[in-house]
């Protein structure tokens, strides 16, 4: 014999058919309610699934950009832009309007590919990309364009060919400022290694000098750390710790290039202190 079905107080559960539900007229509001609810956290979680992938991909390009690069590095930035645009193509309809600021702590995956596309443009003009440019790329990146892809390295795939205007994922100036303050933090990276490697500070020999100075990467990254001081301040933790960040990534550029030039002629080519005798930061 099957057993009785009760309820959470140990009643016996009537087997006759269900009582019908009460509408008013209110039942309808409470019903929208519902459905805007369940599309708000369907939306969310769709950005945030995209946003999660696209921050890896583009953590996986930063890796591998470098000036000059073989093609087949190419060709495995150039797979990943395409699943980047596949993936922000996906979520643009999300994110049209007010629920682009809605979701943007969703969406910090934009951040990150800034960041990669600003090296990129980088390493490649030793030039700062600017807002309407970042802008630019990244509503061209949100209009997937399938398999039609012949770009450089780091340049986003064209839109696709229509006549009817597309949505595009818009960027806003705090997207663009956090990716450049990450930005920071690659040039410092890439200063280290190529004077590591070369003995020299990056992007001497391919520019002119400015105002008496040899255009190199020290110099890049003071003028990226003045413009950020000189630009009206925000104080809320995010910024604050990105800037302190940046702060401290010029300095270590500038000893770097210290180091290089001043103490560089003190010692013999190829010279490396011995475990345990590394110069303080007071010896600067």
């Amino acid at each position: 014999m099957p057993g009785q079905k009760r309820d959470s107080r140990g009643n016996a559960k009537s087997s006759g058919p269900k009582a019908p539900l009460v509408r008013n007229e209110y039942t309808h509001m409470f019903e929208s309610f519902r459905d805007e609810l369940d599309s708000h956290h369907d939306r969310r979680e769709r950005i945030v699934k995209a946003s999660r992938d696209i921050t890896a991909l583009s953590k996986k390009i930063i890796r591998k950009i470098q000036p000059d690069m073989p093609d087949q590095t190419e060709r495995e930035i150039q797979s990943r832009l395409s699943e980047i645009s596949r993936l922000l193509a996906a979520v643009t309809p999300d994110v049209q309007g007010i629920n682009r600021y809605r979701y943007s702590r969703s969406l910090v995956c934009i951040e990150e590919l800034i960041e990669a596309l600003t090296f990129a443009h980088y390493l490649r003009t030793q030039r700062l990309m600017g807002f309407s440019e970042a802008v630019a790329k990244v509503a061209e990146l949100s209009c997937y364009a399938g398999d039609q892809m012949d770009v450089d390295a780091g340049d986003p795939p064209p839109p696709a060919n229509s006549d009817a205007p597309r949505p595009v994922v818009h960027v806003t100036e705090e997207d663009y400022l956090m990716g450049i303050f990450d930005l920071s933090g690659e040039m410092m990276r890439f200063a280290t290694t190529t004077a590591a490697l070369t003995g020299t500070m990056a992007g001497g020999s391919a520019t002119p000098a400015v105002d008496g100075r040899e255009r190199t990467i020290v110099v890049d990254m003071q003028e990226l750390g003045s413009f950020f001081e000189m630009l009206p301040q925000q104080y809320n933790k995010s910024y604050q710790i990105k800037l302190s960040t940046l702060r401290t990534s010029v300095l270590k550029v500038e000893k770097l290039g210290y180091g290089l030039t001043v103490r560089g002629t003190e010692r013999p080519a190829g010279w490396m202190p011995e475990d345990g005798n590394d110069p303080s930061e007071d010896d600067y």
